[in-house]
């Protein structure tokens, strides 16, 4: 079981109903390349939120394994990767985990509610800061 989305066999429970997770998909917000943003170029996130939908510490100590990311970045082959919390307590995209590629940084991710219609930023690999529009978040 990867994304706690199937009962736990053993117990007969849902993890991702237990741990609070969420599936997040963020759009690529207006830019000069896209006024109207982009349905097809984002990420899509799993990540327990409270009940300010904030991303959620503790629980993700819990449910780091099924804290997934896709990136999708229009027709380039999508990435998949977990979602980190770094020192400090910033949060971030890894989808190398035993190499040296970059993380993409959320920026104040731990500020921001994930809510439909919310705006939250991440920086790519490349240090480009690109804007998100937070488009669902659905149980998982």
């Amino acid at each position: 079981m990867t994304t706690g989305s199937t009962p736990d066999a053993t117990s007969g429970t849902n993890p991702g109903a237990t741990l609070g997770l969420k599936k997040i998909r963020l759009n690529l917000a207006r830019t000069k390349e896209h006024p109207n943003g982009s349905a097809q170029h984002g990420y899509e996130f799993v990540a327990p939120l409270d009940a300010t939908a904030h991303i959620d510490a503790a629980a993700w100590k819990k449910a780091r394994d099924h804290c997934r990311v896709r990136r999708f970045w229009g027709s380039e082959d999508d990435e998949i990767g977990h979602l980190m919390h770094r020192p400090g307590g910033s949060w971030a995209f890894r989808y190398d985990i035993e190499g040296d590629d970059d993380d993409e940084a959320g920026y104040r991710f731990g500020a921001h509610a994930f809510e439909p219609g919310e705006y939250v930023s991440i920086r790519d690999e490349d240090g480009d800061l690109h804007t998100f529009q937070v488009v669902t978040v659905q149980p998982v």
